[in-house]
């Protein structure tokens, strides 16, 4: 500090200048960017839960009844999530069942497992899930699973790089606006500095200090409000995209917990009945086959095709976040004639009255609008087949502003308002899977097509008095 004390004025401004605007912008972008690593953590933690979660409670079955062939299966499914490094099965005497990959060696997996959670260890995240069948049941095995850190990684780079440039570009800016307003404050003092000296080397007190006016203070104070002003609104924006990348992330992960968990549940209950009615027709006491083995037979077939039906409407559901938009002008009339045509399975011997109104030319993806109109006709033939006449009714209406509202009504068993927020959710359905079949599914796939294209989704209905579902499009 004893050279700095010596350094002359305007390089002592340009050094405050650029060290406080270094110093501001190196925390703000090393706090981000931590702020960026613990979310992923936390994220990151959250998600390989999820998927042990999922593969645990499908490899029940398999561990439990030891079946090496269907374990490998179930963890080769793990090739779609590309940062999974290692997986194995234990059984319940903590030795390896089934591993993945197949080909790893085996001191890649841990000896025995270790207790249940997740952490992170020598660069991977990884974790132990109890294979239960029920939770707080008998315990049939253990799932192992080793996620590598490579995206945190990638992230970490693009971050810094980002950091990087934006310090460089600030530290040039900085230096340039420095140098323009540090003479702003050095010329009136050095003005003043040598009218001081004036004054003590000559005595001469009729000597003036040339005035600089109070505008020119102004102007000084101004212009270091402005750099305040600019430093302010930089961390301000950097917070609120925080906050929305925070929000963004919190709603992520909220929603793939609900949709895990959702899935779970729907995915065991097939599950229970195969393995059930399996268990009856291998019963060891029985010395033949039980006379309802083809009953059973077929309810193990049907309940295998429900599974797989709940798989894949799953695996579209899930297509439908990744899939990017192709949009061109879309003949809503041609696209929602096709829809209807297409189910004729669907309304085929039935007496139905199909009232299409004229639509719009819209602004879409033609292939997923189609699934729209699709899933919305499949819904109303479904819920007025108990109709002597099903009347379908499809049209367009204006909304706030001139807003095109796009609706199909039917005259089905319609519902109660009162479960009107569980419409569009994953699994969720609001009436018992005897009286109409599905997976729930279908309005889900409806809602996110929906938000994708800039619009909202919702419905009004009545019990025994119908449903219409309206719906609006991005202009």
């Amino acid at each position: 500090m004893a050279l700095f004390r010596d350094t002359p004025i305007r390089q002592k401004l340009m050094t405050m200048i650029l060290v406080t605007s270094g110093v501001v912008l190196l925390l703000t972008c090393a706090t981000f960017i931590g702020y960026e690593l613990l979310t992923y953590r936390r994220s990151a933690v959250r998600q390989l839960a999820t998927l042990g979660e999922i593969i645990a409670a499908e490899s029940t079955g398999a561990v439990a009844f030891e079946n090496q062939r269907d374990a490998t299966e179930i963890l080769s499914a793990l090739k779609a999530e590309r940062h999974i490094a290692a997986a194995c099965l234990y059984d319940k005497n903590g030795k390896v069942f089934s591993r993945y990959p197949a080909d790893a060696p085996k001191d890649v997996f841990p000896a025995a497992p270790l207790s249940d959670g997740y952490r992170f260890v020598d660069g991977h995240l990884v974790g132990f899930t109890p294979v239960v069948q029920v939770k707080g049941s008998e315990r049939f095995g253990t799932l192992y699973l080793s996620s590598d850190m490579e995206a945190m990684y990638e992230r970490l780079r693009l971050y810094g790089g980002i950091a990087l440039l934006v310090v460089l570009l600030a530290s040039v800016v900085a230096y340039a606006l420095s140098r323009m307003l540090q003479r702003q404050i050095s010329r009136p003092i050095l003005s003043l500095a040598e009218t001081a000296r004036a004054v003590s080397d000559r005595r001469d007190y009729s000597v003036r200090a040339a005035k600089h006016g109070a505008d020119e203070l102004g102007v000084l104070t101004d212009a270091f409000n402005h750099m305040l002003a600019q430093i302010q609104e930089q961390n301000e924006v950097l917070e609120r995209r925080v906050r929305e990348r925070t929000a963004e992330l919190e709603s992520a992960n909220a929603e793939l917990e609900a949709f895990g968990s959702s899935a779970a549940h729907d995915l065991r209950t097939p599950l229970r009945a195969i393995m059930g009615f399996a268990d009856v027709l291998l019963d060891p006491r029985a010395s033949r086959p039980p006379v309802d083995a083809p009953r059973y037979i077929r309810m193990i077939r049907d309940a295998s095709m429900q599974m797989t039906g709940l798989i894949d409407d799953l695996l579209a559901f899930s297509r439908l976040g990744r899939q990017a938009l192709s949009r061109q002008a879309v003949d809503l009339d041609q696209i929602c004639g096709d829809a209807y045509q297409s189910l004729q399975g669907e309304w085929a011997g039935r007496r139905v009255e199909l009232r299409q109104h004229p639509l719009l030319v819209a602004n879409g993806d033609p292939a997923l609008l189609r699934v729209v109109f699709v899933n919305l006709l499949s819904n109303a033939l479904k819920y007025s087949r108990p109709r002597d006449t099903a009347v379908i009714e499809i049209g367009v209406t204006k909304g706030k502003e001139g807003i095109p509202v796009y609706f199909v009504r039917d005259n089905g068993v319609g519902f109660d308002m009162a479960d009107a927020d569980k419409l569009f959710g994953v699994f969720q359905r609001l009436h018992h899977a005897h009286e109409f079949e599905g997976t729930g599914v279908g309005l889900a796939t409806v809602r996110r097509i929906v938000e994708r294209h800039g619009g909202r989704i919702w419905a009004e209905a009545a019990p025994d008095a119908g449903a219409t579902l309206f719906f609006t499009l991005e202009s």
